[in-house]
């Protein structure tokens, strides 16, 4: 396991929150989120649909449209700076160029009507000074780095010659084009089949290493995260619920919530069981105008009564293993709780 000082912070996410006015009430999408991503360091964002994961990462590169998202507090500390509090003159200098993203669709990304080239190097030029034609051959040298044969001939052919694959590839060719120090990877494998998501998962792998990238990993697949991740950040209702090294949060799961995700996973050790596979019962909650109790407590089965009415703290257990849930707090900690709404 990678060992990671706090000298080698380069993002540092605090207490943030987005919200969307909708008719219905202030939808609170992300709640006070906190994490921090170390150079190098490969974290992860798990949770189920609609937990806030995509939105926190589009928070951090400020791209959540306004109205009706707006981030109304917090930090996104990048190497010191409040990215937040940027103009947009100074966010180009970040966005795109230190803090990249690989979206879920690369068809929606990229411009079908212009080639590779066009799009390829007009990113190079924006973010560095460089002439079109050096902007040209870094563009090749990326392609070729990403695993795309042929690349001096493919970087003049449009986005819809390339398969699904290929033109993942382009995406992240591009993210890392500019040198990116930070890249977040929105379930970049979603749209892909099975063969191929394992060859982009790898190449991300590989680039996290040859470049010392960080990589910000958005995915609903454990299996994923087992495999890539150094740390992990469970989310659930637009919280961190669980904070914990992958291997830590596999052996000794803390949530119910973690727990549960990881008892849907299908093992290879269970090959030939008939029992039903687990599933979380219930659907994730409304995060329009929540009650100020755990959201996890109508799906869990080791729910007690001050869950019903107040929302766990955030309990330290290890130095690098943080819960929020109420049966690990002490009982004078429950007691003042249930204390205080009286």
């Amino acid at each position: 396991m990678k060992e990671f000082k706090n000298e080698d912070i380069i993002l540092d996410v605090k207490e943030l929150q987005t919200y969307f006015k909708t008719d219905a009430g202030i939808l609170k999408a992300v709640d006070g989120v906190s994490f921090q991503v170390h150079r190098g360091e490969t974290i992860g964002l798990v949770g189920e649909s609609g937990c806030g994961k995509s939105v926190t990462n589009l928070s951090i590169m400020r791209l959540v449209p306004s109205p009706p998202g707006k981030i109304v507090g917090g930090e996104v500390l990048y190497e010191g700076e409040d990215i937040l509090k940027l103009s947009e003159k100074e966010l180009r200098n970040i966005r795109g160029n230190k803090i990249s993203m690989i979206f879920q669709d690369p068809m929606s990304s990229l411009n079908p009507f212009l080639k590779i080239s066009t799009q390829m190097i007009e990113t190079i030029t924006l973010h560095q000074k460089v002439s079109k034609q050096e902007a040209r051959e870094k563009a090749i040298k990326m392609l070729g780095e990403v695993g795309i044969p042929s690349p001096e001939k493919r970087i003049d052919q449009y986005p819809h010659q390339f398969s699904g694959g290929m033109r993942q590839r382009v995406m992240i060719a591009m993210a890392l084009s500019c040198n990116a120090e930070v890249l977040i990877a929105d379930e970049p494998t979603t749209a892909l089949d099975v063969t191929i998501q394992a060859q982009i998962l790898e190449l991300i792998g590989k680039m996290n290493e040859k470049f010392n990238t960080a990589v910000i990993l958005i995915t609903h697949d454990l299996g994923v995260v087992a495999g890539m991740c150094d740390n992990v950040c469970v989310m659930y209702a637009g919280k961190i619920v669980e904070k914990a090294p992958t291997d830590k949060l596999f052996k000794e799961p803390l949530h119910p919530y973690t727990e549960g995700l990881i008892a849907s996973v299908p093992k290879l050790e269970d090959k030939g069981k008939k029992e039903k596979l687990f599933s979380i019962e219930g659907q994730p909650p409304n995060v329009i105008d929540l009650p100020p109790c755990c959201p996890f407590h109508p799906r869990c089965h080791k729910d007690i009564d001050v869950c019903h009415k107040c929302y766990p703290p955030t309990k330290q257990i290890d130095p690098d293993h943080s819960v929020s849930c109420w049966l690990y707090a002490s009982e004078e900690e429950i007691a003042e709780a249930l204390k205080e709404i009286k």
